[in-house]
């Protein structure tokens, strides 16, 4: 079945929408690992990178953001985000599955890190990614084509 989900590039005026975004995906995340969940931070984890930032899209609402850099054969996966509305619908597996391929045609590995108690880890397991490090607060997956 074709989902109705699209991206398109972040401009300026979507950083409400991010900041919105981000406080309802990562704020009780942050806080359970000991992490900085103030506005400002938050604030300045939505302009990191912000040129590697896609608005996730369902049909014409704006569900999500997905930041991405792609640099020779490897990529890595700042952020992926949904609305708590959306989630659970199988949206972030399809995407990622998504940007696996395309990594697999480009023969290119794909990393991201994860919270530890972010539940979506068993998503990033469950398509292949491998534990390749970690620090106090957060796991380093790796998937190789």
């Amino acid at each position: 079945m074709q989902l109705p989900l699209s991206l398109r590039p972040a401009t300026p005026n979507d950083e409400s929408f991010l900041i919105r975004l981000r406080k309802l995906t990562m704020t009780g995340h942050l806080i359970r690992a000991g992490e900085p969940a103030d506005d400002e931070t938050h604030l300045q984890r939505v302009r990191f990178r912000y040129g590697d930032a896609s608005i996730l899209m369902y049909g014409a609402d704006d569900i999500g953001l997905v930041k991405a850099a792609r640099s020779g054969s490897e990529w890595f996966i700042f952020q992926l985000q949904i609305l708590p509305e959306y989630q659970g619908r199988g949206l972030g597996g399809h995407v990622l599955r998504l940007m696996l391929a395309d990594a697999e045609r480009a023969g290119s590995s794909v990393s991201l890190t994860v919270l530890k108690d972010n539940p979506a880890r068993r998503l990033y397991l469950g398509l292949g990614f491998r534990h390749v490090g970690e620090t106090d607060i957060e796991y380093r997956l790796t998937w190789h084509p």
